[in-house]
């Protein structure tokens, strides 16, 4: 694929305008994949342009490596073509590899399917658009080709793809909310993200759906209007309220062993890279949610929140507030 640039600019910044795609994306596609400027190779965002070169940017196929490490486990995949897959992600498997995991990854499993995937985010994260925490189950989707990838992106950064998830908090909602607070590094504890006065934009909508038996937990439904690391965390934190299981940001109780953070991705929605059509996915809930939730919620009411049009139309009831909250 190539265009030509019209004007003197940057490398990334002629890409991002030519490609409609986010700069920090460009820069990953210049930096892992590599582009030519008149024939000639070029890794450089900040490569200067003079106007009237020819760029032409390649797309490669991700190199297949054996995993060091036995993927002994499968994943169930929720939608699959030639683009793109969708898998139900299951509780504490890392998504791809970093110096500290010393155990098979979902990259690593992907590998071993022999499935082809995108590299534009470096070797290390084949076909991972988005991200999903160790502990969090739920919905996630690869990009099995760059082309794919590239669509994803500009999709996730013009919000028309996305996620609602489900979340078991210790302490009730006092009403439907939308959280509009920053989010940056702790800098007391660097495990840990916060409400921090200079960090990135972070917004949060969390919808009630039912209360525990005892009124003393609730399961709620949220939808992320940007994308921050432990965003739902923190900004549940900051209404002094915590996911079940998440002992990182505040979540005690001495009756309860609850091993994992209990946040599940429940529903996917995506414009389909190759087609345009408009997706959604449904991700079923892992046994130990749905174990917890029988235990303690009243059944009858459960089967009717969590129905997939429920969870839909749990925003669009209260369309007008989230709109005035967006």
């Amino acid at each position: 694929m190539e265009f030509t640039c019209k004007e003197p600019k940057r490398l990334d910044s002629a890409m991002s305008e030519a490609l409609e795609l986010p700069r920090n994306q460009v820069e990953k596609l210049i930096k892992n994949v590599g582009v030519t400027v008149d024939g000639k190779e070029i890794n450089k965002s900040s490569f200067k342009l003079h106007g009237g070169e020819v760029i032409v940017y390649d797309f490669v196929v991700a190199i297949e490596e054996e995993s060091v490490y036995e993927v002994d486990f499968d994943i169930d995949i929720l939608y699959e073509d030639e683009d793109i897959l969708v898998v139900n992600k299951p509780p504490f498997l890392t998504v791809h590899a970093a110096p500290s995991v010393k155990e098979a990854t979902l990259v690593d499993w992907l590998k071993k399917r022999g499935i082809s995937l995108s590299t534009i985010s470096g070797e290390e994260r084949h076909g991972i658009v988005h991200r999903i925490d160790k502990e969090t189950s739920g919905a996630l989707v690869i990009a099995k080709n760059n082309e794919a990838h590239l669509a994803l992106s500009k999709q996730l950064e013009d919000k028309s793809m996305g996620r609602y998830y489900l979340a078991l908090i210790d302490v009730p909602l006092r009403e439907d909310i939308v959280i509009d607070l920053p989010i940056g590094r702790n800098p007391n504890n660097r495990l840990k993200m916060g409400v921090i006065k200079d960090g990135r934009v972070a917004k949060s909508a969390f919808c009630k759906l039912l209360p525990s038996r005892d009124e003393k937990k609730e399961l709620v439904c949220v939808k992320l209007f940007t994308g921050r690391t432990h965003q739902i965390r923190v900004h549940l934190s900051a209404l002094s309220r915590h996911i079940l299981g998440d002992s990182l940001y505040g979540f005690k109780s001495q009756n309860d062993t609850i091993p994992r953070v209990m946040l599940h991705a429940y529903v996917l929605y995506l414009m389909h890279p190759r087609t345009g059509k408009f997706m959604q996915v449904n991700a079923p809930l892992m046994d130990d949610f749905n174990t917890y939730l029988n235990k303690n919620f009243n059944k009858e009411q459960l089967h009717e929140k969590i129905k997939f049009d429920s969870i839909i139309g749990c925003f669009d009831t209260h369309a007008q507030w989230v709109r005035k909250n967006s």
